[in-house]
């Protein structure tokens, strides 16, 4: 089974079988001679005893008993330091330890440029320079005098105030102000919509927002009057021109001007000491992206965030002051504060950029100048899995416009290395020669890789393993664990899991009836994946109905998350995610369907840039929207003789037609049942962005609004209105 698992993941080439054997015949000879002398030097052994080892065990032999790390089956961690028990302390800390180490860093603006597109389309495009660093206790300064700032504003120790705001250095410094003075930090991401925003700001009741200069102008200004206790706008990036259309009583400041009035605030250590917060004050309130209607507010404590990163911090080993972390991800999302608070603490620098800055190829980038990652050169990064896949679909588009000999080579080395990979070895040679310059587009260092936010294929881990020459720590968590869950160890190389437990939580499986999975199934237990520990956050703001709902505290106090979520545990005490209760739809005739499952399958096809599975109770097939990667159906419109725009190529009941048939025989290929199987789709021409409101932050689908958006070609693919 692994093997042909691993066989369906190689590239196919077309080399004449004569050479072929010849080659392989050279690769044989040159393993077995550089075998040895790798195994014994390079400390192979270590890192291949470790990968076989177990790394999870259940507490009892009782069916549904929880599975913990082995490093913590007697007793689960909490803090990263001793005495460090809420966020300021570990700033605290850390800043002592590393006062002058560098902490945060931002690209200096050299240019910026209006470019004209053939289309008449004009994109800005910027020429950035080094990165300018703060050190441990310049942020620290920083921090203090904006805490203390807005204090001299009227805000009280717990009172909510809200950030709004792209991820960059001045959003980290706002954070450490609030966790200092015991500030509710309410936390809503930069893309959301204007009625999510408003839902949010006016839920937590919050008088202060901090924002930039762009979203105030482009988000906020719209939606002002309709949040009535706002009092106070504080921008990071200085004063917009002007804000004559917010309503009366709003004072817009800049960052500045607030740590200015903290810096001229005499200092009283007796009410100091009283501001400060207690592992159990809410730290966060954060927004979800809303995958599933209207975004709730997870309320996150100090002692929730803090055990949430001694577990994450504890399975990247040799975290340290040598590292570099790139931080480009939502700071709103549990996966990326949660990355840059395990380097905040540990010594790292993070050095900011954005998805339209990270690369050299990427879209503020003018050509010939260097992106994000080529001039901070990150030992460590956190993708999403929607960001590996596009950089897998480039990386062999760019393969298959390669010379004959050119792919082949590359075709070559890529499943010698897979093979390799699997056996727990190195290819050092084939690292050197053929995959620097794939590896050179994130920076060529990354040591490792930390995915999350939804599941990974095999297909695109093995293909970053490869090509980047690193391990993915594939992760599992909600903000409703703080971002903690599992996490894969560096030297496991086996796809398709997330990894054991984390040294700070315990993970059990509760039996789903309904969907078939049961804790004492053989050869794996299977169920509902329930997350206990202190990492479990204290459930949702003004919400006590679905707290109840998902949250559970057992007979010894602790609080217990039921995520929604099927799971197997393997033998190694590894879990992996096997289905999705909200996920589950029956038909017609009573076939259970896994939205998701079908989705995965299918996702890495080159035809598909995105998909989106969907299925009625009232019908016997499943139909599916389609983002189709632009060359590709080109390509194949070109090979039926169909010519068009690409919206009248989507448009085309014949191109439908026919990119249905590709899919099907993907799906029959990745082993999907008949009843699984896409019989119509719908071919989109845009791409679902968070813009559109069609995916979260995460690129996670929205189903809800997926399914009203394309509502008209669900009744025409069915033939009939959907109840």
């Amino acid at each position: 089974m692994k093997s042909s698992k691993m066989d369906a993941m190689k590239l196919k080439h077309d080399i004449n079988p004569l050479l072929l054997f010849f080659i392989n015949f050279v690769i044989l000879l040159y393993t077995v001679i550089t075998f040895i002398p790798w195994y014994l030097f390079s400390g192979a052994i270590h890192v291949i005893a470790k990968s076989k080892q177990i790394k999870a065990k259940p507490v009892s032999s009782r069916p549904g008993s929880a599975y913990r790390s082995v490093n913590s089956l007697h007793c689960l961690a909490s803090v990263l330091y001793p005495g460090c028990d809420t966020l300021d302390k570990a700033f605290k800390y850390a800043r002592s330890k590393f006062k002058d180490r560098k902490l945060l860093g931002t690209r200096e603006v050299l240019k910026e440029e209006d470019e004209i597109q053939t289309s008449g389309k004009v994109f800005k495009k910027v020429i950035l320079g080094k990165y300018m660093w703060l050190t441990y206790d310049d942020v620290f300064s920083r921090a203090k005098k904006f805490g203390d700032g807005l204090t001299v504003l009227g805000l009280q120790p717990k009172t909510n105030i809200a950030i709004f705001c792209e991820t960059r250095a001045e959003w980290m410094i706002a954070a450490q102000a609030c966790f200092m003075n015991n500030f509710q930090l309410v936390t809503l991401y930069a893309t959301l919509g204007g009625p999510a925003i408003v839902h949010g700001l006016n839920e937590t009741a919050v008088t202060t927002i901090i924002t930039s200069r762009e979203l105030m102008q482009t988000k906020l200004k719209s939606i002002a009057s309709q949040i009535p206790l706002m009092r106070h706008i504080i921008t990071v990036d200085g004063t917009p021109t002007t804000w004559s259309e917010f309503p009366k009583g709003v004072i817009v400041h800049t960052m500045a001007s607030v740590q200015a009035m903290g810096e001229k605030t005499e200092s009283f250590p007796a009410n100091k000491q009283k501001l400060r917060p207690l592992p159990s004050d809410i730290a966060v309130i954060m927004y979800t992206s809303g995958s599933t209607g209207v975004p709730k507010g997870v309320m996150i404590s100090h002692c929730n965030l803090i055990s949430g990163i001694t577990g994450m911090a504890e399975r990247i080993p040799n975290l340290g002051e040598k590292d570099t972390y790139i931080g480009y991800l939502p700071l709103a999302h549990v996966l990326e504060l949660s990355a840059e608070l395990v380097c905040l603490t540990h010594g790292c620098r993070i050095g900011y950029s954005s998805p339209q800055t990270l690369s050299d190829q990427s879209s503020k980038i003018k050509k010939g100048s260097k992106g994000d990652v080529s001039a901070l050169k990150p030992t460590l990064m956190a993708a999403v899995p929607e960001i590996m896949d596009r950089i897998y679909k480039n990386v062999m588009n760019r393969v298959n416009e390669m010379s004959n000999f050119q792919r082949n080579l590359f075709i070559l080395a890529y499943n010698y290395k897979m093979e390799q990979i699997s056996k727990g070895y190195t290819t050092p040679l084939c690292d050197r020669l053929i995959f620097r310059k794939v590896r050179m587009l994130l920076g060529g260092k990354i040591r490792v890789l930390l995915c999350g936010g939804a599941p990974l294929s095999a297909a695109t881990q093995r293909f970053m393993n490869i090509c980047f020459c690193c391990p993915v720590g594939q992760g599992y968590g909600l903000t409703e664990s703080s971002g903690a869950g599992t996490i894969t160890e560096v030297w496991d190389y086996a796809t398709g899991r997330v990894g054991a437990p984390l040294v700070c939580c315990e993970i059990k499986l509760v039996n789903w009836v309904e969907g078939g999975y049961f804790n004492t199934d053989k050869p794996y237990p299977r169920g509902e994946i329930v997350i206990g520990g202190q990492n479990i956050t204290m459930g949702y703001y003004k919400n006590e109905e679905r707290t109840r709902s998902d949250f559970m505290v057992d007979e010894n106090g602790q609080r217990w998350l039921y995520t929604g979520d099927i799971g197997e545990f393997q033998a190694d005490g590894c879990l992996k995610i096997i289905d999705r209760k909200k996920d589950l739809v029956k038909l017609q005739a009573g076939e259970y369907v896994s939205l998701g499952k079908v989705e995965a399958a299918l996702k890495n096809l080159p035809l598909i840039d995105n998909i989106c599975v969907y299925a009625s109770s009232f019908q016997s097939y499943v139909i599916g929207f389609v983002v189709p990667n632009h060359k590709e159906l080109k390509e194949l419109a070109r090979k039926k003789g169909f010519k068009g725009t690409m919206e009248e190529i989507c448009n085309s009941p014949e191109m439908e037609k026919e990119a249905q048939k590709i899919i099907a025989e993907a799906a029959l290929i990745a082993n999907l049942e008949k009843f699984e199987i896409p019989l119509k789709i719908r071919l989109s021409p845009e791409p679902w962005t968070p813009e559109t409101g069609l995916v979260t932050d995460a690129f996670k689908l929205k189903r809800k609004e997926l399914t009203a958006y394309y509502q008209e070609d669900i009744n025409r693919m069915y033939g009939t209105k959907i109840k």
